[in-house]
């Protein structure tokens, strides 16, 4: 068994297997290369077991979405460490080397993301954790690299390591024993902002995430999940249940009403853009939420909370009335 297990959790991906498996399976020779099949329809698993018979194959006997397949199928997976990886997602040669020198170098670091670019626009960060991620105050991410919708160009701006917030579920390195001690993803946001929550409780318990920004890989983004209403459905409701998990509670009542009113502002603003589908999800999302409410309140019972998670205070303040749209000009003083 080798120290590192490159786990894709498919789901029908039968396209993005056949077109970049083969390079993870050459670029990787440091790890045991492993699929999840989350119950696909396609001729997934009998593609990878025809062309690839001598890796693990796990399947599922449902679709159990990221947070639910993933934890199911790392059960099965021994390795010190795992690298989750989206299946439409190119890697670099040599990219685990330097992640795996960082993780033998620094004992508090649990969870490591390589810098992640656009696969169809190669220059400039992908918008699926770019260069690492952070929080403002009312718990909406950004990134080095990406605030919002704006997307800058990978110029070496970002290259250092540096500790972040959290890390992109899209590529990302953990270490087994802390992966379950945190108890593995929370199967209740079945996809979308899971590994932020997994990320905010390992911060809680003093662990480090860090971005390494001399691996690159390359995402084609949307590839897994197009944009959709049941997309902004969860990115609301598990946003919701990520704040009410991990807030410290001197605050959280405040942060919430402020969250949902912006949600509401969020809403209001689809509505305009004649996008009713997305407010309509939106607020499926706050219904679900409230049914939830008394569950996640429970998961969270006792853990600790720090209050320093939040790099800034609204980005969205900074991003449409500051109109700061690049991560060095965010003033983080606030």
């Amino acid at each position: 068994m080798k120290s590192v297990a490159v786990v894709l959790l498919n789901y029908n991906g039968l396209h993005w297997l056949k077109k970049f498996l083969g390079e993870i399976v050459k670029n990787s020779p440091e790890a045991d290369v492993v699929l999840i099949d989350n119950f696909s329809k396609d001729e997934s698993v009998a593609w990878f077991k025809s062309q690839y018979p001598q890796l693990q194959c796990i399947e599922l006997k449902e679709n159990l979405g990221y947070a639910g397949g993933y934890n199911a199928g790392l059960k099965q997976i021994k390795n010190p460490y795992y690298a989750l990886l989206n299946t439409d997602l190119r890697v670099s040669k040599n990219w685990l080397p330097p992640l795996l020198k960082e993780f033998e170098s620094q004992n508090n670091t649990a969870i490591l993301q390589p810098h992640i670019l656009d696969q169809n626009k190669t220059s400039h960060f992908e918008y699926a954790g770019a260069a690492g991620g952070y929080l403002d105050r009312f718990g909406f991410p950004f990134c080095r690299g990406r605030i919002l919708r704006t997307i800058e160009e990978d110029q070496g701006q970002y290259d250092q390591t540096q500790e972040v917030f959290w890390a992109s579920g899209a590529c990302f390195l953990i270490r087994n024993d802390i992966f379950w001690k945190l108890g593995g993803f929370d199967a209740t946001f079945f996809a979308h902002q899971e590994e932020i929550d997994l990320c905010w409780r390992a911060f809680n318990l003093g662990y480090q995430v860090k971005a390494v920004g001399s691996v690159k890989v390359y995402h084609v983004g949307g590839g897994t999940l197009a944009p959709s209403s049941m997309k902004v459905y969860l990115n609301h409701r598990n946003s919701l249940f990520m704040l009410v998990k991990n807030l410290p509670k001197n605050n959280q009542l405040y942060i919430l009403l402020i969250r949902l009113l912006l949600d509401g502002l969020i809403g209001f603003s689809y509505l305009l853009s004649l996008k009713p589908r997305y407010t309509w999800a939106i607020i499926r999302a706050h219904i679900s939420f409230y049914k939830y409410l008394h569950t996640m309140k429970q998961k969270s019972k006792g853990s600790p909370r720090k209050s320093h998670y939040f790099l800034i205070k609204s980005i969205l303040y900074q991003y449409f009335v500051k109109r700061v749209l690049t991560f060095s000009r965010l003033d983080k003083k606030i």
